[in-house]
């Protein structure tokens, strides 16, 4: 599984902030390779975020840049 440069802090993010697990997040990268969606709504459609954590991701997004 690779994890592109741009990933990182965004990562970082999801652990930091949200306390997603590594597994949490290996699981949305795997889907995202096989589904090409947006690593956000993937954590969301498989139930390892909630609506407001959703919220905070885009927020953190927007801030970004």
């Amino acid at each position: 599984m690779m994890v592109a440069r741009s990933d990182t802090k965004f990562i970082n993010f999801l652990h930091q902030e949200l306390s997603l697990t590594t597994a949490d997040i290996a699981v949305a990268l795997r889907h995202r390779e096989l589904e090409r969606g947006p690593l956000p709504m993937l954590l969301w459609q498989y139930g390892l975020v909630d609506l407001e954590q959703l919220e905070r991701i885009f927020d953190w997004l927007e801030n970004q840049i």
